[in-house]
């Protein structure tokens, strides 16, 4: 008598632990799921007295570094910036890269072919 208890309590405990491994790994599926390939999205950076960080895109520096522009002008502004292959314009956008700093694209005069 006292054999059947355990090994029916047993079993119970084992379908208990069952179910609670895969209760946390679908909890833990569904939530890689559903955050971004990167992790957790970057906020834009707050802008400090009204000045956005602004990524110039496919530009790069005389180090091959990006290139960052500080600007308080408004999206959709075109700015010019000289750079090791001569000057090129950008236009600033409000399109927020996953490092947290705006976007600005060439312009369609002055993309390369």
């Amino acid at each position: 008598m006292l054999t059947n208890v355990f090994s029916n309590w047993a079993a119970d405990v084992l379908a208990g632990l069952t179910l609670l491994v895969l209760g946390f790994l679908g909890r833990r599926l569904r939530r890689r799921a559903a955050s971004p390939a990167g992790g957790d999205p970057v906020a834009p950076p707050a802008a400090a007295n009204g000045v956005r960080i602004y990524t110039l895109l496919g530009a790069r520096a005389s180090d091959g570094q990006p290139v960052h522009l500080p600007s308080s002008r408004p999206a959709g502004t075109v700015v010019t910036w000289t750079g090791p292959g001569g000057a090129e314009r950008f236009e600033l956008t409000d399109g927020v890269l996953p490092d947290g700093t705006y976007a600005a694209d060439r312009t369609a005069l002055c993309r390369r072919r």
